[in-house]
């Protein structure tokens, strides 16, 4: 099924063309006129320049008028065999499209609503025969069923022409499409993004990258390099205004010859304020007791930490080079 992008928004057509595989653009005066577009022909001429296939409007109160309009237009210097002329069903349409193909051009018939004019246009010769689905559903018309009837009437019939499903609503009409086996789609460009969206494929690429990052990523490469370290003589009061600084919820405490002597996090010091009061902020660093810190090589992969992490249910691991701290590593480093 050819997919087609239906707009005339410069930034959604450079922005969807860089996909690469869209057949071409689908386009109406409606639309250029909601864009803000004074000079319609040099706007037809810039698109052209843009997109492998450009259909636009042929228009005219009879047959002659509208084939004057598709040869005024390819003097601006379009190229046929990448032109396809929209032309709004009806007698005249019909006819004007057979004048059309008879000269080589490309046409779309379109506003088609009933399958009799589905079919005089794919007798007339027409390229394209476009249902407009959404449209006719705010008629309360069942478009499907004759978007459906149009795919087995040309199948049928063995035509060239392509049924186009027009007026794409929600992504459930791409499905449609699809279903009824149509030749071609235009799709506006905020639906076309979400078509590849789904949120299991989101959580099983996020599951990939993650994975992946824990395999080949050592702690040392994760953390952040910010090393908030203080001296077993510092006061507790500087040791918080370090953590503050730095925006970590805890400091590692260090000896004078650079071994580590614990970690103090503001667990501890929400119990010593509870416990002792705000005296406590006088006292020095070293004085209080320490646990052996949870830490790892910084030269570990991280699936290291993150078992590590499981195990020992903190939120923040020590980093260490030789024994040494090198820096501190938070459980949404792993992410």
């Amino acid at each position: 099924m050819e997919l087609y992008l239906d707009s005339a928004d410069l930034k959604e057509i450079e922005n969807a063309f860089q996909l690469g595989f869209l057949a071409g653009l689908t386009t109406t005066p409606t639309f250029m006129h909601r864009e803000g577009v004074t000079d319609l022909d040099a706007m037809i001429v810039k698109l052209s320049k843009i997109v492998p296939v450009l259909q636009i409007e042929a228009l005219g109160d009879t047959a002659e008028d509208i084939l004057k309009d598709a040869e005024r237009q390819l003097a601006l210097g379009l190229d046929p065999a990448k032109t396809v002329f929209k032309i709004p069903v009806s007698l005249e349409g019909v006819r004007a499209c057979k004048l059309l193909r008879d000269r080589g051009m490309m046409v779309n018939v379109h506003l088609v609503y009933t399958i009799q004019q589905a079919y005089m246009a794919m007798a007339a010769g027409a390229s394209y025969i476009c249902v407009l689905a959404g449209r006719m559903q705010d008629q309360g018309y069942d478009a499907i069923k004759l978007i459906g009837e149009c795919v087995e009437m040309v199948n049928f019939y063995g035509s060239d022409a392509k049924v186009m499903f027009s007026s794409v609503r929600n992504a459930e009409h791409v499905r449609n499409a699809l279903d009824l086996g149509c030749h071609t789609i235009t799709v506006p460009w905020k639906i076309m993004k979400v078509l590849t969206e789904n949120s299991f494929t989101a959580l099983g690429t996020q599951q990939f990258v993650e994975h992946t990052r824990l395999i080949t990523v050592t702690v040392g490469e994760a953390t952040n390099g910010v090393n908030p370290t203080v001296s077993t003589d510092t006061t507790l009061a500087d040791a918080i205004v370090k953590m503050t600084e730095y925006g970590f919820g805890c400091v590692t405490v260090v000896n004078a010859d650079g071994s580590v002597k614990g970690v103090f996090t503001d667990g501890d010091l929400r119990r010593y304020l509870s416990s002792e009061g705000r005296d406590v902020l006088g006292k020095k660093i070293g004085d209080f007791e320490y646990k052996m810190p949870v830490s790892i090589e910084a030269d570990a992969l991280l699936d290291a930490a993150s078992a590590l992490f499981k195990k020992t249910s903190v939120d923040t691991i020590l980093v260490t080079e030789g024994g040494k701290a090198v820096g501190m590593l938070d459980i949404q480093d792993l992410k």
